[in-house]
């Protein structure tokens, strides 16, 4: 053997590249907690929708995480009431861009039907560009009628810009509303939003065909929470 050779150093090549692709670049450890993070919360939405916020642990959405360090939830999220408001945080800045879009061509409108369907269409239009199954709705529909996890997903909504601006345009279509009516329509009307997106949810998980395109879907939505919020007034006989 010459002494070149005896020097030569070794290189490993693997089979990508020796193919003639380019090899995969290994992941940071940010990447790494980012993938294990983005695991949990996907299967913490599935699990929480299929079996109820309460009945599922942490450990069981570990294993099912396939994570082999059954601590590995409370590590990166905390307590239930924390993974709870991950998941919520997570879906909030998804809608938070198209809503934002929404808000720049309705700006300044006086429309109560333009500021109740910037209030929907974040929330059909996102359930419509999902693969079915998702499981967001229906975990949702169980945590606003939670006592102890709804203020959860109030806090988010009161958190997020785009909401604040379009109650703030709501508030404005509908300044001569009592404050007490006012109140029980924004919650009516919250709850209404919700169910019918996890309803339509689930019809879609499941296969059962939906009679109604998306659009139009929405627009009946729209419709109903538009006359929710402009109902007259009845005042209690004395």
């Amino acid at each position: 053997m010459s002494r070149s050779a005896q020097f030569e150093p070794a290189v490993a090549v693997s089979p990508g590249a020796a193919r003639g692709r380019t090899p995969r670049r290994p992941r940071s450890d940010d990447e790494r907690v980012a993938a294990t993070q983005k695991r949990i919360l996907d299967t913490a939405e599935r699990l929480f929708a299929e079996q109820g916020v309460y009945v599922v642990s942490n450990r069981q959405i570990s294993e099912a995480a396939g994570q082999g360090n059954t601590a590995v939830v409370g590590y990166h999220f905390g307590t239930k009431a924390d993974l709870v408001m991950a998941v919520v945080r997570r879906f909030t800045l998804e809608v938070e861009e198209s809503r934002q879009e929404m808000l720049k061509r309705i700006s300044g409108s006086t429309e109560l039907r333009d500021w109740v369907a910037c209030a929907v269409y974040p929330y059909t239009e996102h359930l419509a560009r999902r693969e079915p199954p998702t499981w967001f709705y229906r975990f949702a529909v169980q945590v606003m009628t939670d006592p102890a996890l709804r203020d959860i997903m109030v806090a988010e909504a009161s958190a997020s810009p785009s909401i604040r601006e379009v109650w703030v345009g709501l508030a404005r279509c509908l300044a001569d509303l009592p404050r007490r009516v006012r109140g029980q329509r924004d919650d009516l009307a919250s709850h209404a939003i919700v169910h019918a997106c996890a309803e339509r949810e689930r019809a879609l998980a499941d296969g059962v065909p939906v009679p109604q395109r998306t659009e139009d879907w929405a627009n009946d939505l729209i419709d109903a929470l538009v006359g929710l919020w402009s109902a007259p007034v009845t005042r209690a006989r004395r």
